[in-house]
């Protein structure tokens, strides 16, 4: 199988970051600035950002990006300089992230969920001359003494008129555009950070402006397309999927604080979203809305998804409601620049175990310990080369030197890959259960869990036996009390072999718990299990 039958660019190999060689797009914009001025020049008066009552154009959005440049050049930054962003959802985070790609400044980005040691972290791993921030997290920032480089502090506010962000958007004469390497850093996104220090993964230019490429071919966008962000911004997937990709195709983005199911189904049909990408978990939520059938989505007609499987139900739901929905499975990451695989939506139903073929250009190996390819269908690790690789992590040669080989970035996930090209992913290699010898992949308990119409979430963890090695927990959030441990045991027992069946289970009501990457901790859960036998 391949994208032969969709409207793929042509591409060529090319020399990448020194000593990789990569299929990349022959006419592609030179920086992220040469993008979003195209699109400014393609579309000028259509909608570009839309945030509760606030819209603006194109021609808007680029006209304050560049004022929004020349403010920063006043205050000293240069090119190469970093800026940290510790924004939420708000048209000020895409206005600060674009008017540093207009002075090839680096963005840092930050989650807001994120707490004052991590935040320090950051600034001073980066080295951030300047920190744009929410004003109602300000007592969160570390103090000046633990950031020595951090210069400038930036508050933006829901009060206009108090809000330190206006006064960058003074108007004047605008710098002309940086000169910018394809190659050179456009952001730094830390990784989850779930052993150790997290890492800074430097995404080029380039890399990103493949990535929207890929989301533009492979979904179709077009100018006409409205794309909503119901994920965070600051992750891989709101700034490229989201962010990058509207550019892009010089289409629309609607911006939303937060994911709530009931006001999302509102903004949806009023503002008449074509495009999504989401976890399932979302999809399920807006489904379990008793009034979700009173909503127009008929202009809803792609709808991304990644993270975890679909549940065959949800799939089967979405149809019925929203016929014209297309479901299309990704697979990607922060040092793949979100997407690695895409599942064109007309397999999606027939292959819904894999999480599609490779993107356009894309490499993907399966290998074993020994750095040797295995045979289409056999499980190792994921290796992926591409346009959209990284090149590294900032400040970190020696966490690039482990994880990549000739340009491929080692994923630490657990996959195969079969005859016709259709990759699968079933474990990150840390949270495979060994019971026995008997190798369990914590994916495929959690989608069997996921198909139960009182599950919405689950996390299958190993716990120790002093007999076995590890046996099966599985941690789950039900939708009602009605729920027991003997119905989900009894499910899984029809769907799955009986040693991978969970022996013992929690159920509760709260939400998994998740990392600024929005990733479920499964780390926390094993400690908070072995807490509660001690």
């Amino acid at each position: 199988m391949d994208w032969s039958h969709y409207s793929i660019p042509a591409m060529r190999l090319e020399a990448r970051f020194g000593d990789r060689v990569v299929s990349a797009f022959c006419d592609r914009p030179s920086s992220l600035w040469a993008m979003i001025s195209a699109a400014a020049s393609r579309n000028p008066d259509g909608e570009a950002l839309v945030c509760g009552e606030r819209r603006m154009s194109w021609r808007e959005v680029a006209q304050q990006s560049a004022q929004i440049a020349a403010g920063l050049r006043r205050m000293g930054v240069q090119s190469g300089d970093r800026i940290a962003v510790l924004l939420g959802n708000r048209i000020e985070f895409v206005l600060a992230l674009f008017g540093a790609a207009h002075i090839g400044a680096v963005t840092v980005l930050l989650s807001t969920r994120q707490q004052k040691p991590e935040i320090a972290y950051v600034l001073t791993d980066c080295g951030a001359k300047l920190l744009i921030h929410e004003a109602a997290l300000a007592d969160r920032l570390p103090d000046a003494r633990d950031v020595p480089d951090l210069r400038h502090r930036i508050a933006v506010d829901d009060d206009a008129g108090a809000s330190q962000f206006s006064s960058l958007v003074e108007s004047g004469p605008s710098p002309a555009p940086a000169e910018i390497d394809e190659e050179d850093t456009a952001m730094i996104l830390y990784t989850s950070g779930t052993t150790g220090r997290p890492k800074g993964a430097m995404l080029a230019h380039c890399n990103i402006i493949h990535s929207a490429m890929i989301y533009q071919a492979c979904m179709e966008l077009t100018r006409a397309d409205r794309s909503i962000a119901a994920v965070p911004l600051a992750h891989v997937t709101g700034v490229v999927a989201n962010i990058m990709s509207m550019a892009r195709c010089a289409g629309t983005l609607i911006i939303v604080a937060e994911f709530k199911a009931a006001e999302y189904l509102k903004v949806a049909a009023r503002e008449r979203v074509t495009q999504t990408v989401m976890v399932p978990a979302m999809y399920n939520l807006c489904l379990l809305q008793a009034n979700f059938d009173s909503f127009d989505l008929s202009a809803w007609r792609i709808g991304g998804y990644g993270g975890a499987p679909m549940p065959i139900a949800t799939i089967a739901k979405l149809a019925v409601k929203v016929p014209g929905l297309k479901l299309i499975n990704a697979y990607g990451s922060t040092e793949t620049t979100s997407p690695s695989t895409i599942m064109p939506p007309e397999l999606t139903a027939a292959h819904i175990d894999s999480v599609g073929l490779p993107c356009p250009g894309a490499e993907i190996l399966v290998m074993d310990a020994a750095g040797r390819e295995l045979p289409r269908g056999e499980i190792g690790e994921i290796w992926i080369r591409s346009g959209s690789v990284i090149k590294g992590y900032w400040n970190n040669p020696k966490a690039t030197a482990e994880s990549f080989t000739g340009g491929f970035w080692h994923s630490g996930d657990l996959g195969s890959i079969d005859a016709q090209d259709f990759v699968r992913v079933f474990d990150r290699q840390k949270d495979m259960i060994n019971r026995g010898g008997l190798k369990i992949y914590s994916a495929e308990v959690e989608s069997v869990l996921a198909g139960h119409p009182g599950v919405v979430e689950s996390a299958i963890i190993a716990k120790p036996c002093p007999v076995l090695g590890e046996r099966v927990h599985a941690v789950i959030v039900t939708r009602s009390g009605d729920v027991t441990e003997s119905v989900l045991r009894a499910w899984c027992a029809e769907r799955l072999s009986d040693y991978k069946v969970p022996e013992t289970m929690a159920l509760t009501s709260e939400p998994l718990p998740r990392n600024a990457n929005g990733k479920v901790m499964k780390r926390e859960l094993r400690e908070a299990w072995a807490a509660r036998q001690a």
